[in-house]
């Protein structure tokens, strides 16, 4: 199968299988939808959405957040890993957005990366989802599924995240990167398969003998 066939099946299944891409993190607004995501680093979904709650009653806006102190946002997050750290930049990113964006979420790529704990993947979340900006989100399920479908032999997201941008049309993007997601947490983990097992892999390298080695992103 040529990749241009890959890419083309690989839309089809993949919005067979996942019409609907509602975001895994609860969230009601731009900035719960940025804390979540934030919070989501080396944390499950499932984990952030039972600590947002307790969260947001304490602060759901800018304004409240940052009258709070990092221990206080500490005590909430703490399961989530990587507290301290979260903490600080909870705080002082809402700081921040009251001091330069009028207490709203910017909906630029560039004033997003510059809040503290906003690195590319969680301000691409935040565009796509937040103000339905394309944009194409890497973690490590699509990065490791990218690889395994032949799409890119991307040594880290990045790489990963520009060449499946090349492959699929924009239009696309805010919703397949939910799908991909979607389908390599159900199908295609690191454990339910290793490039020769889910449905996808199958059409896509049937002759594929030996398993997938991906690169870590």
């Amino acid at each position: 199968m040529l990749k241009a066939e890959r890419v083309k099946y690989i839309l089809q299944r993949l919005q067979e299988l996942y019409p609907e891409t509602p975001v895994p993190l609860d969230h009601s607004d731009p900035f719960t939808l940025l804390i979540a995501v934030l919070l989501s680093a080396q944390c499950t979904d499932k984990r952030v959405n039972t600590i947002t709650p307790a969260l947001f009653k304490l602060a759901d806006n800018p304004a409240d957040m940052a009258t709070k102190s990092a221990e206080q946002i500490r005590e909430i997050i703490r399961p989530c890993g990587l507290s301290p750290q979260k903490s600080k930049a909870i705080q002082r990113l809402s700081e921040m957005l009251l001091e330069e964006h009028g207490g709203e979420v910017p909906a630029h790529m560039e004033a997003l990366e510059r809040l503290p704990g906003v690195g590319h993947k969680t301000a691409s979340v935040v565009m796509s989802q937040a103000f339905g900006v394309p944009a194409f989100p890497v973690d490590t399920h699509i990065h490791r599924l990218g690889q395994r479908w032949g799409l890119t032999s991307g040594k880290n997201v990045v790489q990963t995240e520009r060449d499946l941008k090349r492959l699929f049309p924009q239009k696309y993007w805010n919703r397949l990167h939910l799908q991909i997601i979607f389908y390599g947490r159900e199908y295609c983990s690191a454990r339910s398969c290793d490039g020769r097992v889910c449905e996808i892999c199958r059409v896509c390298y049937p002759q594929r003998k030996h398993p997938k080695k991906t690169l870590k992103a």
